[in-house]
Formats: C-alpha cells, structure tokens, sequence
C-alpha cells in the first residue's frame, strides 16, 4: 500500500526527523544503510537527539554496560555502541561481536531498544517488531563499477522487516528516502513498481558443483557418470541451464580433476566410479576439492620448507573459503610485498607472477595470514582494527573459517601421513582459538580461562597446572576474582568455599564501566 507520511521536518536529515515521528508514535525502526561506517554514523546521529527517561534511562543505561563489557577488552567499537545504546539507538553489521549483535537484536525484540541502524545483514533470517523501515541507500559500492542500484529482491528482503505480524502489528511502513522527483520517478519504476531479479541455481558455481558431484559418489548415491547425468539432470540448475551437453562436459572435467587429486577410482572397465579413504574424509568435511588439494599440496611442501605459524596461516589464507581477505590499500602494498619477500622461506603456497589474475588475492592473503600472527601473539582487537581496518566480528569470522580450515588439513594431513605436521597444526588451532602465545597454553586448558585471564596468571609465574594447585587461594582470586578463583580450583581437584578465600581490599578490580571507560579515554 502506497500512502502519503506526513513528517515534521525539524532537522536537514530526512532520516533522522523520520526516525524522531516514529518515536513520537512509540513504535521501533530500522534503517537500512550500505556500509559499516554509515551504520555507525547514522546511530550516533540519531543518538544524539534523542534522551530517554525515567524508567527506559535505567533499562538503557544498565545494557549499554552490558554491550560495553561483552568482549574481554572493550574497543573503540564497543565505547561507540554502548553510547548509542544508551539512547536506545544501535548499530548492527558484519563487524559487530556475536555477542553484541545477540543483545542489540534481543533488546529490539523486547523493545528496549527503539532504533537500529544496520547493513543488509540484517534483513536475512531475523523477525524483529520494526513498524517503520526506512531504506536510506539504494546504491552500494560494487568493484570494479563503482556505486551500483541494490537488487530488487534485496529492496523487497528489507520492505518485508516492517510491520511483523508475530508482534501484533496490523499494517507497516516502508519509506525510501528521495531528495529529487527525478530520484523518485526511479524509485517507483525500479523497486516499489519493478519485478524482482530470476533466482539463479547456486550449482552454477563451480567449486559447488565439485563439492556436490564429490559427495554423491562419496555416499555411492551416484557410481557411473550416467548416474551423476541423470540426477543433475533433474536439478533446477539442469533447467536453468537447457544445455545437456555443455552440463556433461563440465562434469566430465569435474570427474577429472577429482581423479586426477586422488579422490576418486575407477572400475576396470571404466564404468563405474568409487570415492577413495581420502576422497570420503574430503567429502565429510564439506571441504571444496580443489581446495582439499591444495591444502594437500602445500603441506607436501613442509617436506623441504621452514615451517612457521605463519606458514599454515597463509595457506588457509590463500583458498576460496576464506575470501573476502582483508583489502591491501596502496599506501601499505609495498609493505605487504616485503613481508611476502621475508617471509618466502616459509610460505607453502605457490606465489603467482605479478601479472597473473589472482597475484592481487596473493598479496591479500600475506596481509589477512600477518593479522591472524598479531592475534596468536596476543594483539588486542583494538589494535588489530587500526592495523587492519578489521572489527571484532570480523575477527572472530575470520577465525572461526580459519579453523575450519586448519582443522581440516589436520584431518588430511593424518590419512597423508605427515606425522610431523599433525601436531603443530593442532597447537595453532588451539591458540587460534584463544589469540595467545604458545607459553599459556598449559593455562587455557582451564575452563573460564582466556588470553587475558591466562596472561594475568602468568605474570604472577602461574605457568602451569601445578602452580595453579600451589598458588594461595587469596592470591589467585586477587588476579582472577573469587568465583574464578573457585572455578580454577575445583578444576585442579581442590574444593573450595567462599568462606576460605580472603581478598585485600581494593586489590580486584571488577569489569569496566562506561562512565570509567570514558574517562581512561
């Protein structure tokens, strides 16, 4: 339903004075922006005219500590959210913690929070009470194009958050904001009147289709590429397609390449195809061929290669699955190229020329594997974000893909019988994990125990489970807190009460306010 909205326009923002009628309404809004930064920026904005009261003050106030001290170091992220939170606005993105986005997306449902300001993110899998959605960029930025036109379907996935019939809503409003009656004619032609795009088969994707044609034979559901024909043939990718043979010739060099990496044998005869040990474990690790090849591949060359960290940091860096890798900006490739040139002697992937295709995704991966050394040498997030223009959420996003990875070629590296790489590998995921040097991780074994509390441990020469058990429970509790202090205890076989610590006052301090935040600033 197309309707007039009548707005008091008390500021220059089109968005904010939107945002300010929607309050006046007591109803919530979303608003859909195209990057991080403007996600942030358009919180902040809104923020700072609106001054919760009473009641709403406290509830805000208590969860804007709660944002504040959701990672074990608040960042400069965490000071900006929580001072939006404050005024029931937030913002929501990618780089946000999961655990940030879990209470900024909470606090919206419970209706704490009246206002978030998010990137499309947002409009994908989540049924939140917004009344009012207001769509502020249409664009986005697309390389190599430049600002692109958003796709229809996506305009549609952000109209389709307004009014939300599991939250009693009867109707909702979804508002573009158009500066021009040029800019509007558009709108109404290319989203509110237009058709959405064709839906496309994701089989269309190669390293899908390799993972896909790999599991069917794995599972034996497929044993003779008739068989793999004829069950292709009924996707909807085989529709879209409407070329059968150009469809068996791709899989005719699938099957090749898989035989060719040893994931598959044939028959004598040639007609009937079976996964080999290593083809079934790839499978199992909904790993992408190629990609399990390569890991393969560059952990064979261990055999004559200095094995650092940093080695099998750049090879998960160096695949498919871990891409978008962290942008390389002109002012820091130089840089990036002479760590590349240092670091050769332990670098596992093959280095493309400069004027291959993928040499520009080669240097990405030297910066993304040199952010992911800073973490296990116990950088903090803060620094990483300066370093690397990386947020927290990215981080953990990064890291969680990264072990995966790492995980996986601990998997194949056993059934290749590399025995020396096993362990290694194994001790990276673990400090990977936890983004801390290799002398704490006889701490991190502890449960309750991260980088920080292990790193407080170890400055006060608890470095092992055996001075754990020595230690003085008062001292302990004085570096960790008394209920860790408990928990740490009772995991080395010690019971103890409240009753049998004693902690110094005013030698513990408790988490970080934002009043207190603020002013360390």
């Amino acid at each position: 339903m197309k309707k007039t909205l009548q707005v008091e326009m008390k500021y220059a923002n089109s968005v904010l004075n939107i945002v300010l009628d929607t309050l006046k309404l007591k109803k919530q809004a979303l608003v859909f922006v195209n990057s991080k930064n403007s996600a942030e920026a358009e919180a902040e904005r809104i923020a700072a005219k609106v001054k919760p009261e009473g009641e709403d003050a406290l509830a805000l106030e208590a969860l804007s500590e709660k944002v504040l001290n959701a990672l074990e170091k608040p960042t400069k992220q965490c000071k900006r959210l929580a001072l939006c939170v404050k005024s029931g606005a937030a913002f929501h993105h990618a780089g946000l913690h999961s655990k940030q986005r879990e209470i900024v997306e909470d606090s919206f449902r419970n209706g704490t929070l009246k206002v978030i300001c998010a990137t499309p993110t947002l409009a994908y899998g989540l049924n939140l009470p917004a009344f009012r959605v207001i769509v502020r960029d249409l664009k986005r930025f697309a390389p190599p194009r430049g600002m692109s036109p958003i796709p229809v379907l996506e305009f549609l996935q952000f109209c389709g958050r307004a009014g939300r019939p599991d939250f009693n809503e009867d109707y909702g409003e979804a508002i573009c904001i158009a500066e021009t009656d040029t800019e509007k004619e558009n709108i109404m032609e290319r989203y509110v009147d237009g058709e959405p795009e064709d839906i496309l088969s994701k089989l269309a994707v190669e390293p899908i289709l390799r993972t896909y044609v790999l599991s069917l034979i794995a599972i034996e559901y497929c044993n003779s590429e008739e068989r793999l024909m004829e069950f292709f043939g009924k996707t909807f990718y085989a529709h879209q397609f409407q070329n059968t043979e150009r469809l068996e010739e791709i899989i005719d060099r699938i099957l090749g390449y898989l035989e060719d990496w040893e994931f598959i044998e044939w028959s004598e005869d040639g007609k009937k195809v079976s996964a080999t040990l290593l083809g079934q474990r790839v499978s199992q690790l909904y790993l992408d061929p190629y990609t399990a090849n390569y890991l393969i591949t560059c952990m064979k060359r261990g055999e004559v290669k200095m094995i650092r960290d940093f080695s099998f940091l750049q090879m998960v860096s160096y695949t498919l699955e871990l891409r978008p890798l962290l942008t390389v900006r002109a002012s820091e490739y130089e840089r990036i190229e002479s760590e590349m040139v240092e670091k050769s002697s332990c670098i596992l992937s093959m280095e493309p020329t400069m004027y291959d295709d993928d040499y520009d995704e080669y240097v990405k991966s030297i910066k993304t594997a040199l952010f992911m050394l800073d973490w296990i040498n116990e950088v903090d997030e803060e620094t990483l974000l300066e370093a690397y223009n990386i947020r927290p959420g990215e981080v953990r996003a990064k890291l969680d893909l990264a072990d995966w990875l790492l995980y996986s070629s601990e998997e194949l590296a056993k059934l290749a019988k590399m025995q020396g790489l096993i362990k290694e590998i194994a001790k990276l995921r673990v400090r990977l994990k936890h983004g801390a040097k290799e002398e704490l991780l006889p701490l991190l074994k502890l449960k309750n125990v991260g980088r920080v509390r292990a790193r407080k441990m170890y400055q006060n020469k608890i470095k092992d489970l055996e001075d754990v058990k020595k230690i003085d429970p008062g001292m302990l509790a004085e570096i960790v807190g008394k209920a860790i202090a408990i928990d740490i205890k009772k995991q080395v076989g010690i019971e103890l009460r409240d009753s049998h610590i004693i902690v110094k006052k005013g030698t513990r301090k408790g988490q970080m306010s934002l009043h207190k935040y603020g002013k360390g600033k």
